[in-house]
């Protein structure tokens, strides 16, 4: 008989109640956790979340706690599942930094580039005494939303997630715990894997800026992977998707390419990338974000594209592209997204060489 562990949810936004509220009505134990008590004030008074699904489980989520103390929240867990913006990672890691044991299993749902890596360096940092299982996922599972203080709603339930923890060596752990609530996730190799077939690096921010005069005329009234994907923007996608692949080469990882992954997703294919995004049905009918102050560029910016290029440039790859996607966005945001970003100096591998680095991410020895 499979050990029943209890489950912490970090985070109250659309992927976390819509976690916390799935996991519940699955019958486990699961505790909410949010550093802001306002935003789950309701939750905590009704004991649980609401939950609308269109691909399965639905009903009412009892929780067994709701804190904003994260000592308290750590110590009743096992299993935590980080459901917050990528942006949130390092503080999150900071905060639970004297209270993680040995025993607790940390997943980031998802990574985006190098979010496992970026967690254990500042547990480092910060002198960490125990050793936790750092691990991400490569995408969220749920195409989800909130609609209401405690309700949420699931509209896709991803069928196939690959999941990698640090060290790779401890994967198949973080699988065996997860898998009566949450079969879909499978083996994603190591978190350079996850990280690296980051798609929503290439999908999103290029996209979002260089439709910038149509999203702030239209307030994003547009179909934005149809209307927006015209030949030339896809040839800027294109060049961003192979500097990505030869960035994952040159540290020996293959990565998926972008047309690649549409036709295992989506069955989408075509001559080049502007045809299989064209010929991918899901596409239609999905607006542009309503502003430029979107997730797309203020998320995926600094935690996917700026550690991407900084690997790539370490490890000798041109990526004069996604520096000048990069580039764009400080200046429309008036923000040094590299200050910001995941640089290998905050994920810790500035000194290794691509040997040392794959034996870091598959045993977790530096030396």
């Amino acid at each position: 008989m499979s050990k029943e562990y209890v489950f912490g949810v970090i985070g109250a936004g659309n992927g976390g109640k819509a976690m916390a509220a799935y996991l519940a009505l699955l019958g486990k134990k699961v505790l909410l956790y949010n550093r802001t008590f306002s935003h789950v004030e309701v939750i905590a008074e009704r004991q649980g979340i609401d939950l609308i699904n269109s691909d399965g489980l639905e009903g009412f989520g009892r929780l067994d706690k709701v804190t904003d103390n994260i000592a308290e929240f750590l110590a009743e867990t096992q299993v935590i599942m980080v459901v917050t913006p990528s942006t949130a990672h390092r503080d999150i890691a900071i905060a639970a930094t004297p209270y993680l044991r040995d025993d607790h299993i940390v997943i980031l749902h998802p990574g985006r580039t190098g979010g496992a890596l970026e967690f254990a360096e500042t547990l480092r940092q910060n002198g960490c005494a125990t050793t936790p299982i750092i691990s991400e996922a490569e995408t969220f599972i749920f195409a989800s939303r909130s609609e209401g203080p405690n309700l949420a709603r699931i509209f896709r339930i991803k069928q196939s997630v690959p999941l990698a923890a640090l060290p790779a060596n401890r994967t198949q752990e973080v699988l065996n715990a997860i898998h009566t609530a949450f079969p879909q996730f499978i083996n994603g190799g190591n978190v350079l894997m996850t990280g690296l077939n980051n798609m929503g690096a290439v999908f999103h921010p290029a996209l979002a800026m260089l439709n910038a005069g149509w999203i702030e005329a239209t307030h994003g009234n547009f179909e934005f992977y149809v209307d927006g994907v015209t030949p030339s923007v896809a040839k800027v996608l294109e060049v961003i998707d192979r500097e990505r692949v030869t960035v994952a080469s040159a540290i020996g990882i293959r990565a998926r390419t972008g047309m690649e992954w549409l036709e295992l997703a989506y069955d989408a294919r075509g001559e080049n990338l502007y045809e299989a995004m064209h010929n991918q049905t899901g596409y239609y009918g999905i607006k542009a974000p309503p502003t430029l102050n979107h997730r797309y560029i203020f998320e995926e910016l600094p935690m996917s594209l700026v550690p991407i290029a900084s690997i790539g440039e370490r490890y000798g790859v041109s990526v004069n592209c996604i520096r000048s996607i990069i580039s764009l966005g400080c200046v429309l945001h008036n923000t040094d997204y590299w200050r910001k970003g995941r640089t290998i100096e905050k994920l810790g591998i500035k000194e290794l060489s691509v040997g040392e680095l794959t034996h870091y991410v598959e045993t977790g020895e530096r030396d």
